[in-house]
């Protein structure tokens, strides 16, 4: 710093005798040279402060990063989670002409509204035809009720007459060996007498036949014989047919692709109209990777955020995990012993049921989400630490 000093007074006295322009030119090298020699300083003070604080900060960072690696790990995330609901696709299981369709694409239904309906005349007209069939069934066993007593009736009166014919058979018994009576008389009379008995017979096999049609009991109720059940289900059937022709919401929810289903159009048994997505129950199917399903459990807490609305949360719990990896379900599921198998980290299926909010927006089935399940166990020491620090296996404990 002298030697600065003394470069400016030798320049101040040159200045005096200069000319103007010498002296301004004089003054803007000096200047020059001083903001040099203070510039030479300050790199040096500064070279001097940065060992001293890399020394300061890097373990400071070290510390705090290894805590923050320690006590971390309690939230499980991923980003593999779409949003799910009961989807339907309508069908019903009578085939027709479809007549009406109470409904268009993406409307809200409530469980029990009418969706759609199929020409109900065919379906009346075999109702009709049952129920013909049910009546003439109820009449038939009127009269086999009646024909029943009547067959009674006929063995009663033929049990009568049966003594009748036993006494005259015996008499020209009698008069015959007294040779009083003629054979032809006998023969007359055993005639009529064995004729007496399969009267008998006769009218206890048709009633007994009547019985057994009447299901074994002839005081029973019509409506318990098993020939009016069988015309009574075909009845039942065919109204059931009929009232099938009215496809109804079987929850709430909003109707879809209802373009697909045209009037006038015709419809087989058992082919899907169109669907109803639920607007009720949703919730979450992720598939996060088996290493970090470690500590998940049923009923954790988790956040979950949804790609579509940035900034809106819910809340939501763990609802169940799967037995099984995805691709256990696989239709080709993978050889493993093949002898070029290669180790694949697996996604184990889990569902998290979403806590109602209304103030947020509306959720959507396959909405893009983050889940973020609080699991309430820290990382802790990497294994390897631990084994030289001779602690157990934190999980072993749980």
């Amino acid at each position: 710093m002298p030697k600065v000093t003394a470069v400016a007074n030798n320049q101040d006295r040159d200045l005096d005798e200069a000319t103007p322009e010498t002296a301004r030119a004089t003054e803007t090298v000096a200047a020059n040279d001083r903001d040099s020699a203070v510039s030479a300083v300050k790199p040096r003070r500064r070279r001097s402060l940065t060992r001293p604080l890399l020394f300061l900060v890097v373990p400071l960072a070290l510390i705090a990063g290894g805590y923050v690696y320690v006590t971390g790990g309690q939230v499980m995330e991923t980003d593999n989670a779409y949003i799910g609901a009961d989807i339907v696709n309508l069908s019903t299981d009578v085939s027709g002409i479809v007549q009406e369709i109470a409904v268009h694409d993406n409307q809200p239904v409530k469980a029990g509204e009418v969706l759609f309906r199929l020409d109900p005349k065919p379906f009346q007209v075999a109702l009709d035809a049952a129920r013909a069939k049910l009546g003439a069934a109820r009449n038939q066993l009127l009269n086999l009720k009646a024909a029943y007593k009547a067959s009674l009736a006929e063995t009663a009166q033929a049990k009568a007459d049966l003594p009748y014919f036993q006494t005259v058979y015996d008499r020209q018994v009698r008069l015959n060996s007294t040779s009083v009576a003629s054979q032809n008389t006998l023969d007359e009379a055993k005639h009529d007498l064995e004729a007496a008995r399969q009267k008998v017979a006769v009218a206890r096999a048709q009633a007994d036949q009547t019985l057994a049609v009447l299901g074994g009991d002839a005081d029973a109720a019509i409506e318990t014989n098993p020939t009016y059940l069988e015309a009574k289900s075909a009845v039942d059937d065919a109204q059931r047919e009929l009232d099938h022709t009215v496809v109804k919401a079987p929850f709430d929810g909003i109707a879809t692709n209802v373009s697909a289903l045209q009037v006038g159009s015709y419809l087989p048994a058992a082919q899907a109209a169109f669907s109803v997505v639920s607007s009720e129950h949703l919730w979450i199917d992720a598939n996060p990777k088996e290493t970090e399903l470690t500590y998940v459990r049923p009923d954790q807490p988790v956040t979950i955020t949804v790609d579509a609305y940035p900034g809106a949360t819910w809340t939501g719990k763990v609802a169940s995990v799967s037995p099984a990896s995805a691709s256990s379900f696989s239709l080709l599921p993978s050889e493993n012993s093949s002898g070029n198998w290669v180790k694949v980290v697996q996604r184990i299926p889990m569902r998290i049921d979403i806590d109602e909010n209304p103030d947020n927006p509306p959720l959507r089935v396959g909405m893009s989400t983050v889940v973020s399940i609080e699991t309430g166990h820290a990382r802790g020491l990497p294994l390897f630490v631990e084994n030289l620090l001779g602690h157990e296996n934190a999980y072993a404990h749980e």
